[in-house]
């Protein structure tokens, strides 16, 4: 079992712009040591650990909590795509044990081509000669211009972290689902069913808010392109590990045993590249 999707932070060494008096929950250390039993009791064995900040100092950092730690398989780190040292910081981590790829926080961008600048897409292709995948944090208004970067990007493994944070909330399914459809088609553009409880009403959201979205999710892209994550410790603005792991399960119900190991665990290893 893998969870795909989850953080550690310390705020004290660095600086999380998101994290505002709305999250005070989230404003502490959560470390290993925070979520080696919740692992051990849910029976998960490994995860993937991913940044929350744009910095490659926290990207080191994460490197360094991941060689101490068996249960870290691998690490999603930052670096800047539109700097002249790219090739050098590429070089640096691809030479780690445990970098699995990269994010940067493309939904907090003020410009909605950030992703198809001729510099960011400069990067993502040097990204991908170096066979490394790329997690989009984004929402439905950017998911045109992933569907033109899958397209000029063809080699490029890339993964749309939280089914593209809709508006579950609101109840607001048609125009997310329009901007997904299309994305399917494209064989290397993957999914994770991850945040969907804090993209719900947090203290009063149901596993049925989030069957249609989930259900939506699979029905495209098919259990072998989708992996579920716990966006652990931010699920817990909306609930506990254990009730974000056991509704992913429920959600699952209807599907039969390899559809469910692929999602949790084997769809993960294979768009990561993680040992086995």
């Amino acid at each position: 079992m893998i969870d795909a999707h989850q953080h550690f932070w310390e705020p004290a060494r660095f600086h999380y712009p998101w994290m505002t008096p709305e999250v005070a929950v989230l404003a502490r250390d959560y470390l290993p040591g925070d979520l080696a039993g919740i692992l051990a009791d849910l029976g998960i064995d490994r995860t993937v650990v991913v940044q929350a900040t744009h910095s490659e100092e926290e990207t080191r950092w994460l490197l360094e909590l991941a060689e101490k730690q068996a249960f870290i398989a691998g690490v999603v780190g930052w670096v800047d795509f539109t700097s002249p040292r790219l090739r050098v910081s590429l070089e640096e981590f691809a030479g780690r044990r445990k970098f699995v790829g990269l994010r940067h926080q493309v939904h907090d961008e003020t410009d909605p081509e950030w992703l198809l600048r001729p510099d960011v897409l400069n990067g993502l292709a040097l990204l991908s000669r170096f066979g490394l995948p790329y997690d989009l944090l984004v929402r439905a208004p950017h998911l045109r211009r992933v569907q033109l970067l899958a397209q000029r990007l063809p080699d490029l493994r890339m993964v749309i972290d939280h089914i593209a944070k809709p508006p579950i909330a609101r109840r607001e399914f048609d125009e997310w689902a329009q901007a997904m459809r299309p994305l399917a088609a494209h064989a290397n553009l993957y999914c994770k069913l991850s945040g969907m409880v804090t993209e719900a009403e947090w203290s009063n959201w149901k596993p049925r808010d989030l069957e249609p979205y989930a259900r939506y999710v699979l029905d495209l892209f098919g259990p072998d392109r989708v992996m579920f994550g716990s966006d652990w410790p931010v699920c817990l603005l909306a609930g506990s590990y254990r009730s974000v792991w056991e509704t992913a399960h429920a959600l699952l119900d209807g599907f039969d045993a390899s559809a469910q190991q692929k999602v949790f665990g084997g769809t993960a290893t294979a768009f990561y590249r993680l040992p086995a």
